[in-house]
């Protein structure tokens, strides 16, 4: 029992930590310390126990009446309490220094709620699950985490106005998380349509961090430049 036990907790760790180590190794110019990133991953973690708790309530008063307002509301309320953590905790640190810096921090506060509600689901429902739930829910909130770490970057390293961009944080990410619950939960045959959408959030969320790692290349350039002229 106790071997099985512990054969899920990796099985619904592995997918979450594959990913991390993914993004992480392609912040290529100044590697964020892994005891922040770890911190953050550890508070994404720890946002499954008051989200489970609303969303339990939300379910019990009968707020959310059918599968449009489920899907959506439970985006919201996930995609909000991930953005108010990075926002707190990573957004505001100094070691939040480069652009490519918010995609770090995004994925690996999503990856670490995605790990333990993968682990709780695991243990719920079973090992038969592992695959699909890896290739879906967790890649899923992986870029979602690309999404909100992108544009939280714009705001922060922006010179211009930065509320559209903390605008479209947490807007953008919630709003396709939406979309993604919905066609997990509306479509008898969710595959057709949910395979479609996962390949254009990857290609997405991939176009995000090509363009965060050309951002954080010229951010140290110009770093080098003003360097050199002192």
């Amino acid at each position: 029992m106790v071997i099985e036990m512990l054969g899920i907790q990796l099985a619904g760790a592995a997918p979450g930590l594959a990913l991390l180590l993914f993004f992480y190794l392609k912040d290529r110019y100044e590697p964020e310390p892994l005891i922040m990133v770890f911190r953050t991953f550890i508070f994404g973690a720890l946002l499954v126990f008051p989200i489970a708790f609303i969303e339990y309530v939300l379910e019990v008063e009968n707020m959310v009446m059918n599968e449009l307002s489920v899907a959506f509301s439970t985006g919201l309320i996930e995609e909000f309490f991930k953005w108010s953590i990075l926002y707190l905790a990573a957004y505001r640190h100094r070691e939040f220094d480069e652009p490519f810096d918010g995609i770090v921090y995004g994925t690996s506060l999503s990856l670490g709620f995605a790990t333990a509600e993968n682990i709780m689901y695991l243990m719920i429902n079973g090992m038969e699950y592992a695959l699909i739930r890896a290739l879906l829910p967790v890649s899923s909130h992986a870029l979602f985490g690309v999404m909100m770490g992108f544009y939280i970057s714009k705001a922060k390293f922006t010179n211009g106005p930065k509320w559209p961009w903390m605008g479209l944080s947490f807007v953008l990410p919630s709003l396709m998380h939406g979309i993604f619950n919905y066609l997990l939960l509306s479509q008898e045959s969710w595959l057709v349509t949910l395979i479609p959408f996962m390949i254009f959030i990857w290609w997405f969320g991939m176009k995000k961090v090509q363009k965060a790692e050309l951002l954080s290349k010229n951010h140290f350039n110009r770093q080098d430049k003003h360097s050199s002229r002192t």
